[in-house]
This record gives C-alpha cells, structure tokens and sequence, in this order.
C-alpha cells in the first residue's frame, strides 16, 4: 500500500504506526493506541471524537494545536483551527473521512495576520474505532512550518486535500471480520493521548440506606434549562 506523499517525520510516524496497527483489517481500533509508538510526533498528535454527521471535536491534542490556538484546544470542534472559508471543505472531508471510511492528507496555508509572516502545515486525518465498532475516532497529525506569533489564534486555509478510501468496507455496509478486536491489546501509556477512566461505583445495598428514605415512593423531578 502507497504511503501519502508526506514530508514531515512527525506526520510520516503517525501515518507509519497506523498502518502497522491496522494490519489486514481497513481500520484499527481507538484502545489500540499507545502513546509510545508515536514518540516522535506527540506534540503534534490528537485524537478526533465525532459527535455529529461532519461534527468533530478534539478529545486530545499535542501542545503544538494548543500553541496555534493560544488555547487548550481539548473540547473544541476541530473546525475551530480553520478559516470560515475552508470550514465546509472541511466538514466535507470529515465525511469522507468516517463515512467511506478515508485516509485524509490536507495542505494548509496559515491565514494573514500582524505580526506573523508566511506559514504552510499538513493535516494528516486516520480513522478509528470505539470500542463499540463503529467508525467515530480519528487520529491525526499536524504540523507548520513559519513563525506562529501574534495575538490572536491561528487558522488556516485548505490548499489541497488528498483523500484515500480504504478497501474492505463501502458505505453503508459492515463486514464481519473487521470488528473482530485483536487477541491482544496493547495498554496505553500514562502519558499523552490516554484519556481518563471513570472510576465505577458500586450502588448501595438496601441495608446501607435510610430505611425511612427507602419507603418513600420514587418521583420524577422536572427540572427547568434556560440556558
């Protein structure tokens, strides 16, 4: 299979170790990634969650998405990096991205702005999938070559895109052997791009609650969001 036409080492790692994870499968699994094995490209590695159809947020980013933005880009819509123009193509290739699925490679060129001379960057954009088999995770890479400086956030136009369908799957279709998670998965380290468990709570039992809280008849509260 043809590696995407990439210069940087931190996108050509990524793209590397997840070709490497997905094996003989077209899309490998979200808890299969480890932090170690992206060691090189961390700082500019994040990991997609969609939530929507052409809706993604970012569920972790490297430091360097953080410096574009002059902010922690963790919870933000990934369309937050990119200029109002580029934003539909953008959303456009998010579907090409989990709907075919693709692999995604976009040329950027940074937006114009006191203070900031020239800059150009790659966006790599790789499926995965949850835990629950479907196809919402993506991992990516991004870089930039140019002075970021400046007071107010960087974002960037799409030059160029190159999209690559992944064969095994079509749209709209499952196949048996490509949920099948693998004997065995590798842990990923306590480190970037680990997200926190949520600890599990046991519920009490009837002998550790109020027995006069226990009697009283269960209800429904209606609670008002004005916000």
């Amino acid at each position: 299979m043809r590696a995407l036409d990439m210069k940087h080492p931190a996108i050509a790692q990524v793209e590397a170790y997840w070709e490497a994870l997905r094996g003989n499968r077209n899309v490998p699994l979200r808890s299969e990634i480890d932090p170690r094995g992206i060691d090189q490209a961390l700082e500019n590695a994040f990991i997609l969650e969609r939530i929507a159809p052409s809706v993604a947020r970012f569920r972790l980013a490297g430091m360097h998405l953080n410096d574009l933005m002059g902010m922690e880009v963790r919870g933000m819509p990934v369309t937050s990096l990119f200029t109002g123009d580029s934003r539909t193509k953008l959303t456009d290739t998010l579907e090409h991205l989990f709907e075919e699925p693709a692999k995604v490679l976009l040329r950027l060129t940074g937006e114009h702005a006191a203070g900031r001379g020239k800059i150009s960057g790659e966006m790599l954009l790789l499926p995965l999938r949850s835990d629950l088999g479907d196809i919402s995770r993506a991992i990516g890479c991004l870089v930039s070559d140019g002075r970021i400086g400046g007071k107010s956030p960087l974002r960037f136009n799409i030059s160029g895109a190159e999209i690559t369908p992944l064969s095994g799957v079509s749209r709209g279709t499952r196949s048996s052997n490509v949920y099948k998670a693998p004997d065995e998965v590798i842990a990923p380290a306590q480190a970037a791009l680990q997200e926190e468990a949520k600890e599990y709570q046991v519920a009490p039992s009837n002998e550790d609650v109020d027995p006069n809280v226990a009697k009283r008849p269960a209800y429904l509260r209606l609670v008002h969001d004005n916000t």
